[in-house]
């Protein structure tokens, strides 16, 4: 505890009086990016992803027919001079929600959930906190239609972030909506904190056990893991904030762990539909899309399958900062990846 809360104050810091050099220098950086002649091979690209500012980087490749790839450029621990290893563990963020996603899809098939089922029915100690519980359903959670606000732009959220679901959700209640339910789409994490909740309710176990149960061991996959404290840290990539020295990996802002491997075989298995029984995959695909991104302090990832190449392309990056422009970077760079792949497969045929 004294750990997060001395980052945390730093962190504030850093938010307050970090933006103005940023704002000068950004430009030229993703200027600088985005004009580079694009190298000969992804190895290549990532390690130029490190002279334009990034800490640490990951990537991996899987193209159909042939054994996945692995790339790593900088620093896994930048104090202890240790190299960005490919099979490390790192924070995925926001990608976790596609567990979440097919989580619901398989309780939904099994006639455990409902998705017209109302949040109000769910929990119904939230009639009168949070707006429209009566109207919203599950469908519009899962879809970011619901109109709850977003609890991570709640006052202070980062700085003094909760230490756990129920403080978090408290956040947001009696907070007016920010849009009639279904009326459109605007993301909010607490949809997915609703998730979790209501997952575990109708369970009556933690949600990540069952997606343990249902997704990680009939793929094999062993290195994915619920959050940091069900890991050693020393297999934890380290996390960069720009304008703090330290590492941050000890900030817990809820976040599953996992490896770049991992989370590609997650990802190729959606999409091809193997990890679906019959009728989830139609489900699925009416409620939630096949690809996601992640950002937290410290760690920003992307996850996409590219269909036109029969590729899964998981890039993690471990450096972040206020005002979003290592996330462009990390864009950029993940872009040009693409492209190299896309000119070797043209160069095959």
């Amino acid at each position: 505890m004294p750990e997060k809360k001395r980052i945390v104050k730093i962190f504030r810091i850093v938010l307050l009086v970090g933006t103005i050099t940023s704002l000068f220098f950004v430009p030229w950086i993703l200027v600088k990016a985005l004009l580079a002649p694009l190298p000969n091979t992804v190895q290549e690209q990532v390690n130029e992803a490190i002279g334009l500012g990034l800490d640490g980087i990951i990537v991996y490749v899987d193209q159909g027919g042939k054994e996945p790839a692995f790339y790593a450029a900088g620093w896994k621990n930048r104090e202890n001079k240790i190299p960005a290893d490919p099979h490390s563990l790192f924070k995925i963020a926001s990608i976790g929600k596609l567990y979440d996603a097919v989580a619901v899809t398989k309780l939904v098939n099994d006639g455990r959930l409902s998705l017209d089922s109302t949040l109000a029915y769910y929990m119904p100690e939230l009639v009168g906190r949070i707006e429209n519980a009566e109207r919203i359903t599950l469908r519009m959670i899962v879809q970011h239609r619901s109109g709850i606000p977003n609890l991570t732009d709640t006052p202070n959220f980062w700085t003094d972030p909760p230490e756990n679901n129920k403080e978090a959700l408290e956040r947001v209640l009696d907070l007016p909506a920010d849009f009639e339910p279904d009326k459109r789409y605007e993301y909010s994490n607490t949809n997915y904190l609703l998730i979790s909740e209501i997952i575990e309710k109708v369970l009556g176990y933690s949600k990540f056990q069952y997606i343990k149960e249902e997704i990680l061991t009939p793929l094999g996959l062993k290195n994915t893991f619920g959050s940091i404290q069900d890991v050693n840290m020393d297999d934890v990539m380290s996390g960069y904030y720009v304008g703090i020295e330290d590492d941050i990996k000890t900030a817990d802002y809820g976040s599953m762990i996992a490896t770049a491997e991992d989370v590609g075989i997650f990802l190729r298995a959606l999409n091809d539909g193997s990890l679906f029984e019959e009728g989830e995959q139609e489900i699925y695909s009416s409620i939630y899309k096949y690809d996601h991104t992640g950002l937290i302090p410290g760690y920003q990832s992307i996850a996409k399958y590219h269909q036109d190449m029969d590729t899964v392309v998981i890039q993690f990056v471990n450096t972040t900062n206020f005002d979003g422009y290592t996330w462009n970077l990390s864009e950029i760079v993940y872009n040009r990846i693409i492209r190299i792949l896309r000119r070797e497969i043209n160069m095959e045929e």
